[in-house]
């Protein structure tokens, strides 16, 4: 059994029965609707659209504050006092989280932080691939583990669709002219992961189903991605025909293991429903 225990944030997207097989822990972070602040995993991702739906207006999301990161920190310390904690951190560049996980590794020196400049199912991957690493190598070291999620991090590729730009929008995601292009246009860009940053790239125009098919082999080729396994990300509102094409796209060019994950509260709130995405290892 190793001695290190991986914490991440619940914006990571990792369903909880997930999680509790793999010994992670999950911190909370926040989306408030109107004046009531929730805590994220807390309830059905719907509500986000139905508050939408029902005020125009976008919920807000904030990351985790130092005491929810105190409040895990001294849980998992109680109940496993000689263990070290991994935090593996939501993009720093997006929220405040790693920042405040650092605030509440202070004087706690069993704990370690680190980047993994993704967000959402792309931080999942990330957790979920170091996770199987440690049940590799139960004895493997801190140190040693750090440098093999350095490696995992820097090889994690993610790029996904939103659903609709004016959820972008509201959140500073993408600029006003990316806004008023797509709508009037119907031109649908592809958002990518850069460094922890969203960044706007390629425009597709069409319907959602041949975006999606179009989007897998193009960005597998372009990032050279390894078939082992990609995850495909898919929100609230998807078209089960467009998850269909994504997945048969997929498994023609080659992907041995598709696993489908759903966008929780955080991300939905930015990406909007019927978002699709995909995330995979560069070889």
């Amino acid at each position: 059994m190793n001695n290190i225990i991986l914490v991440a944030e619940t914006g990571s997207d990792i369903p909880k029965d997930i999680a509790e097989e793999m010994g992670i822990f999950l911190v909370p972070m926040h989306v408030t609707m109107g004046e009531n602040t929730f805590d994220d995993g807390t309830f059905p991702v719907e509500k986000i659209c139905e508050y939408y739906n029902d005020t125009n207006k976008i919920p807000k999301t904030s990351g985790s504050s130092p005491q929810d990161f105190i409040k895990v920190f001294d849980e998992i310390h109680r109940l496993y006092p000689d263990k070290q904690i991994l935090h593996l951190a939501y993009s720093a560049v997006t929220t405040c989280s790693y920042q405040s996980a650092l605030i509440a590794s202070e004087n706690r020196d069993y704990v370690t932080s680190i980047d993994t400049k993704q967000v959402s199912i792309g931080q999942g991957a990330v957790v979920i691939q170091t996770a199987r690493y440690l049940k590799e190598n139960p004895n493997v070291t801190m140190d040693e583990l750090i440098k093999e999620v350095r490696n995992i991090c820097s090889s994690t590729r993610m790029s996904f669709i939103p659903g609709k730009l004016e959820y972008l929008r509201a959140g500073g995601r993408v600029s006003n002219a990316v806004f008023i292009g797509g709508k009037i246009l119907r031109v649908h860009p592809s958002i990518e992961i850069e460094n922890g940053y969203l960044v706007a790239k390629k425009k597709y125009r069409g319907k959602i189903e041949g975006i999606v098919t179009k989007l897998i082999e193009e960005y597998s080729n372009m990032q050279n991605l390894d078939k082992k396994e990609v995850y495909l990300i898919w929100s609230i509102g998807l078209p089960d025909t467009v998850r269909k094409a994504a997945e048969d796209k997929a498994k023609e060019i080659g992907f041995e293991k598709i696993r489908w994950m759903q966008t929780g509260c955080v991300i939905t709130t930015h990406g909007g429903p019927g978002s699709f995405g995909i995330v995979g290892f560069s070889k």
